[in-house]
């Protein structure tokens, strides 16, 4: 959203402002989780908007609390519209820890939940814990979907309280190495169901 400044000379002349445009951000679908083994967006499907219409997509977790304990919580990317999740990825991983007794501080690099043409899922939260004041939230961006000629990029930022009592803040970043355009993408963990939480997806306009 454009900003304009007026200083205390020229405010008395402002009679519109209707040259500030709307805001960038659409909100397109919000899922909820009821003891859900997976949480999908597919384009054209439920009013679910994945196509060219925006540059930019961006999914905000909103408290998804998981069934099991000690479990990772991922998304991949579809080119079929849903059939099968299995883009292949190269993609790093890192994570900064803290525990609750400030006996563990850490910034570190996992290359176990790191992609080098991998088809399978992207973990962006690991070792989420399952008790009931245990939860994620966070935001993943994808880029350029619906091109035909480029990669798709990705990258998250994800909170969550992990089953041993520590807040880990996840960092996943990489590219679906497609050229086919991206018209799905699915949420899961690793082990057992989504209990409940929200996931939101947005489109952001070019500039």
């Amino acid at each position: 959203m454009a900003l304009v400044k007026y200083n205390n000379n020229s405010i008395s002349a402002v009679t519109s402002a209707a040259s500030i445009p709307n805001a960038a951000m659409t909100h397109i679908k919000t899922l909820t989780a009821s003891s859900s083994s997976t949480l999908s967006f597919v384009d054209g499907s439920s009013d679910v908007v994945l196509d060219n219409t925006y540059p930019i997509y961006l999914f905000k977790f909103i408290n998804v609390h998981c069934a099991t304990d000690d479990t990772q919580f991922q998304f991949n990317m579809s080119t079929d519209s849903g059939s099968n999740y299995n883009v292949t990825k190269t993609s790093t991983f890192f994570l900064a820890q803290h525990s609750e007794n400030d006996d563990t501080a850490q910034l570190a690099y996992n290359d176990s939940h790191d992609l080098a043409q991998g088809t399978g899922f992207q973990t962006i939260a690991l070792a989420q814990g399952n008790a009931n004041d245990e939860s994620i939230s966070g935001e993943l961006w994808l880029f350029g979907l619906s091109s035909t000629t480029f990669i798709k990029h990705f990258m998250s930022n994800v909170n969550n309280v992990a089953y041993v009592d520590r807040s880990f803040n996840n960092y996943s970043a990489g590219y679906g190495n497609t050229t086919s355009a991206v018209d799905a993408i699915q949420f899961k963990m690793s082990s057992g169901n989504l209990n409940s939480g929200k996931i939101k997806l947005y489109g952001i306009k070019d500039s």
